[in-house]
């Protein structure tokens, strides 16, 4: 299998590891900054390029890892006739790639990219989608060496879990970050929270989160709620995110 991957960011770097590890040729790097592409070019052993003029025509896959703004420059710039070309967006229609090619698809893993961090590429879940049946079993084909966790979704399905994956991941991240803020002003050291953040994680895992649900809120502990309301009076932001996020406890809760 030959690939060419256009972009040499964090979601591009794993993909090269991940399909070079598999034995995959990465044919070309592609990034508008050359020492860029050089970078993970050597990694998996390609050719750097920093111009699409220059793109090889005989891969079997292209991979635009691209911002979303850079993936619609691409889409005006970038024609591959009947090459098979695919986006690792997860909010971005399957539509955009139509310009430059009539066989297209996305590869999109609900995931946190970290460039240098070593990741298990075989628990990764990967959401698929292509232009064609052919297509979709195509890329089926090329990620299965990969991960067996592969999902068939379409573009609106995929933007809900991408949705649904910046709450969990993002919005929880900041959640915890709060809480860090907090012990930090007060020389409480964070990592007493460790074990309950794991806990909460490895609970998760089981299902049926409103009724897992705990806290002062679930239970309708007045006295303890106004107690901590009083705490964080001063900051406006966090005393509305708490009693949002209190209002939403009680109501979900309720019947459960």
């Amino acid at each position: 299998m030959k690939i060419s991957i256009l972009g040499s960011g964090n979601v591009a770097t794993h993909l090269a590891k991940a399909f070079h590890n598999v034995g995959y040729q990465i044919l070309q790097i592609w990034s508008r900054e050359y020492d860029h592409a050089e970078t993970l070019a050597n990694q998996v052993f390609a050719e750097p390029i920093n111009r699409l003029s220059l793109l090889y025509p005989t891969a079997d896959f292209y991979i635009l890892a691209v911002t979303d703004d850079a993936l619609f420059d691409l889409a005006l710039d970038l024609k591959l006739r009947d090459a098979i070309v695919l986006h690792t967006a997860g909010s971005v229609s399957l539509k955009v790639l139509q310009p430059i090619s009539r066989k297209h698809g996305v590869i999109w893993s609900p995931q946190t990219f970290i460039r240098d961090a070593s990741m298990d590429y075989s628990s990764l879940p990967f959401c698929i989608e292509g232009s064609s049946p052919d297509v979709k079993e195509h890329i089926r084909q090329l990620l299965l060496p990969i991960s067996q966790h592969i999902y068939v979704v379409d573009t609106l399905q995929r933007q809900w879990l991408h949705l649904a994956a910046v709450m969990t991941n993002n919005f929880g991240n900041a959640i915890n970050a709060l809480a860090q803020d907090l012990l930090m002003a007060h020389n409480i050291p964070f990592e007493i929270l460790h074990p309950l953040i794991e806990m909460t994680a490895e609970k998760i895992k089981l299902g049926g989160l409103w009724q897992q649900q705990t806290g002062p809120a679930r239970r309708q502990d007045t006295k303890t709620l106004n107690n901590q309301r009083r705490l964080i009076a001063d900051d406006e932001k966090l005393l509305k995110l708490y009693d949002l996020l209190t209002e939403l406890i009680q109501e979900k809760t309720k019947s459960k």
